[in-house]
């Protein structure tokens, strides 16, 4: 098996932001976790929930609009 699990802490520091973003990103069920003892996600998971959001405005989870300059 190939797939790595990373913990809520390693997302944070792949994202550059901090743990309590990507706990909001879970409760608003926009990136998919599982409960291993703590909260896992998976490669597979983080990987698709950068390709679906890539290009998106994430500065407000209730209102994802496009990014625009």
């Amino acid at each position: 098996m190939d797939e790595y699990l990373y913990t809520v802490e390693e997302v944070a520091a792949i994202l550059k932001v901090n743990k309590n973003t990507v706990y909001d990103l879970i409760r608003k069920r926009l990136l998919v976790a599982l409960k291993l003892d703590r909260l896992k996600i998976t490669r597979t998971t983080l990987l698709k929930f950068l390709k679906e959001f890539n290009g998106k405005d994430l500065s407000d989870l209730d209102n994802i609009r496009e990014l625009t300059f």
